[in-house]
């Protein structure tokens, strides 16, 4: 899908796994700077992890100039987004948004942020989930411009890391970046 200012939002296809890897690393690394050692190294940890897992999600990716510019995975309802750490969501759950330092300012995070919203629609849902911590105070405006609200029963802190914080987007309420534009 093009999103009609030159980035692309497609699946990602198995060989670009090593270029999504480096490019949510590099996305992340800032918070090592934000984040008490033990927060980081925690945060670090389920990065790896969630990057090499095999679980049932979706793998999207954005593509601008013909590099891939952002990533977002994408998990099904009732399958567990953070292992152990916390419930399985109820709702379909967007994880690791990354986007390139270049390609910051485009409109990358919202486009594939609209794609999870027109998935998670599709699947049938009312809500879109995620996490964030306030170390990532980006995020979280982004976040929140987008109409995401807290939602604190679906917290979970990891040993020796920050609070991991919940987040809902009731779709009903979500006009998506082209119905913007219409409008």
């Amino acid at each position: 899908m093009d999103s009609g200012d030159g980035i692309t939002i497609r699946d990602a296809r198995d060989d670009d796994r090593a270029a999504v890897r480096e490019l949510t690393l590099a996305a992340y690394a800032e918070y090592a700077e934000v984040m008490e050692p033990a927060a980081w190294a925690g945060l670090d940890g389920a990065l790896r992890a969630a990057l090499e897992s095999d679980a049932a999600m979706d793998r999207i990716v954005a593509e601008h100039g013909g590099r891939i510019v952002g990533s977002v995975m994408l998990f099904p309802p009732q399958v567990q987004a953070y292992g152990d750490l916390a419930q399985a969501a109820p709702a379909p759950e967007l994880r690791l948004l990354a986007v390139s330092a270049a390609a910051r300012g485009l409109g990358v995070g919202r486009a594939l942020v609209d794609e999870c919203v027109a998935r998670a629609r599709a699947m049938g849902a009312t809500e879109l989930g995620l996490h964030t911590s306030q170390s990532m105070a980006a995020a979280v405006r982004l976040y929140r411009r987008l109409g995401f609200v807290r939602a604190p029963e679906t917290d979970f802190r990891p040993g020796g890391a920050e609070l991991v914080e919940g987040y809902r987007l009731p779709l009903d309420a979500v006009v998506s970046a082209e119905d913007a534009a219409r409008e």
